[in-house]
């Protein structure tokens, strides 16, 4: 079973040469593409695909408004961002507009084809200078360290090191456990917390404003 994407990019050698090198991989199915956000806005609904590969400047509404607009009309779909922009500000912009993950446009193409797997799994995939900005955020928003009573005690270590902007493979090495093993707990997390990424489950947890 393939996993279906829509590429939402304005410049044309971008959206049309990282449509053809994932059409390549029979792991995925690029069901349509558009340069706009006006175009995804009405279009993405229909389609519904399980990820959308999202450009934040775009041409009239950017990106980010995009998603606002179209979150709620297409719940089952994951959005990715695909941006220069590594500022604190868009990228927690991003994730608290719904966006369950963020790579950089000089991402290389394998990571972004692990990337989208790691995401369709139910995974955050960030590149990891971004990763490592959300640990200036949260330290600068200090999370309370009280325990969610909904999780398990590992859980909550987990949760912990997710708001500390630790990526999976820290996690992991940190609790000496597999990053099999964290992803597991993480989609546990997010699944008893009703979230769908790390920005909501951490706000939730200890009551940040979303």
């Amino acid at each position: 079973m393939s996993i279906s994407l829509v590429i939402v990019e304005d410049l044309d050698e971008v959206r049309q040469g990282l449509s053809q090198f994932l059409s390549l991989n029979p792991e995925f199915k690029v069901l349509d593409t558009f340069k706009t956000a006006e175009e995804a806005i009405v279009d993405l609904p229909k389609i519904n695909p399980d990820i959308v590969i999202m450009d934040i400047n775009l041409p009239g509404i950017n990106g980010i408004e995009c998603i606002r607009q179209v979150k709620k009309k297409v719940l089952r779909t994951q959005f990715m961002m695909f941006t220069v922009y590594e500022n604190d500000e868009k990228v927690f912009e991003a994730l608290k507009a719904g966006a369950s993950g963020y790579l950089l446009k000089n991402t290389g193409l394998l990571q972004i084809t692990e990337s989208l797997k790691e995401l369709y799994k139910g995974g955050s995939p960030m590149s990891s200078n971004i990763a490592r900005k959300l640990v200036t955020i949260f330290r600068e928003q200090q999370a309370d360290t009280e325990p969610v009573e909904a999780l398990s005690k590992r859980e909550n270590e987990i949760l912990q090191l997710l708001a500390k902007g630790l990526l999976y493979k820290e996690i992991a090495d940190q609790l000496t456990i597999s990053t099999g093993t964290v992803r597991q707990h993480i989609h546990k997390i997010y699944e008893k917390l009703h979230v769908q990424n790390r920005t909501e489950a951490i706000n939730k947890a200890f009551g940040k404003s979303s």
